[in-house]
């Protein structure tokens, strides 16, 4: 058995207004994030995400 693939899903609660940065760093948490690194050109990351702001 080898892992070939791991998905990821994160719900988040931002301050109004701050999506868009929260957007902006899911969108690049691979290259940051030293798991993926190392495993990078063996693991597939499949990253999704929920995220809502606070009222």
């Amino acid at each position: 058995m080898k892992i070939t693939q791991i998905s990821c899903h994160y719900d988040l609660t931002v301050p109004q207004g701050t999506r868009e940065k929260a957007e902006r760093a899911l969108n690049v948490f691979d290259r940051n994030c030293p798991v993926s690194q190392t495993l990078k050109g063996s693991v597939e990351f499949a990253h999704s995400w929920t995220i809502t702001e606070e009222e």
